[in-house]
């Protein structure tokens, strides 16, 4: 017997809106502030700020509906940051062994690493337990990437800092630029890989739908990564961004009709 799932409050379905408009708000004031007061004590809480409001506002996004969460938001919380960690830091290890074992590293060597890097969390879930819930994948996904994407904001908001020698205009830049497009990027690349992996996982999709998403990722990224052609990145980025929205379309689909009766 099923029963039909009541509709999520609007501060539920809408909180991504406000998470994107707030964290733009808290962004301003705390760059006038430092600006207005010369304090370089206030530079770590727009680094943070700038790096992480736009992919939260996407994982809220993905992971909300008007039925209700498509995966617990707790456990969306803690692959965010596990998975942000594991990730940064795998890439980045596995990263530095190919560049000095090659002395170069191709751009299609470094969407292999990173791809993969992301999805270490989300695979580790899937060893643990098997979800009942086969749509869920698309918001663990997207978990995972952001937590990247915030960290390797970060790290390149410091970098900026460090190579312009204080100039805060080059730090602002940044941040926008790889925020903005954070959820076109690692965030979409990794949340539709997810999916795949947990409908494989669930006798959805057979392996090579798996392994066709994996690398379709891995080019969009290294095609990304290799050229500075505004085209390009625009068509890559409505690929993905298309590509996201439809998963999550498909997810919130499947899991808003109805629910096991208690």
């Amino acid at each position: 017997m099923t029963t039909t799932i009541p509709s999520n409050p609007w501060p539920s379905r809408w909180g991504w809106v406000l998470a994107l408009v707030g964290g733009v708000l808290a962004y301003i004031a705390v760059l006038e502030v430092m600006l207005a007061t010369d304090n370089p004590n206030f530079f770590p809480s727009l680094l943070l700020i700038g790096s992480v409001t736009v992919p939260s506002a996407a994982l809220l996004f993905a992971s909300g509906g008007r039925r209700g969460p498509i995966a617990p938001v707790g456990a969306l919380v803690l692959v965010a940051i596990v998975g942000g960690v594991v990730g940064t830091l795998t890439a980045g290890v596995l990263e530095y062994d190919t560049l000095r074992g090659l002395s170069f590293l191709p751009m299609l060597a470094v969407g292999l690493i990173e791809e993969g890097a992301k999805l270490i969390v989300p695979a580790a879930l899937l060893l643990l337990y098997r979800p009942a819930r086969g749509w869920a994948g698309v918001a663990v996904g997207v978990a995972s990437a952001t937590g990247f994407a915030t960290l390797e904001t970060m790290g390149y908001g410091f970098v900026s800092l460090l190579a312009s020698r204080g100039d805060l205009a080059a730090v602002d830049a940044t941040l926008l630029l790889r925020g903005l497009l954070s959820p076109a990027c690692h965030i979409a690349w990794t949340g539709v890989t997810a999916a795949m992996l947990w409908r494989w996982r669930n006798g959805v999709a057979p392996f090579t739908h798996l392994l066709g998403a994996y690398l379709a990722a891995v080019v969009l990224h290294a095609v990304w990564d290799a050229t500075a052609s505004v085209t390009l990145h625009l068509g890559v980025a409505v690929v993905s961004t298309a590509a996201l929205l439809w998963f999550i379309h498909a997810a919130r689909r499947a899991g808003s009709l109805t629910a096991p009766a208690a």
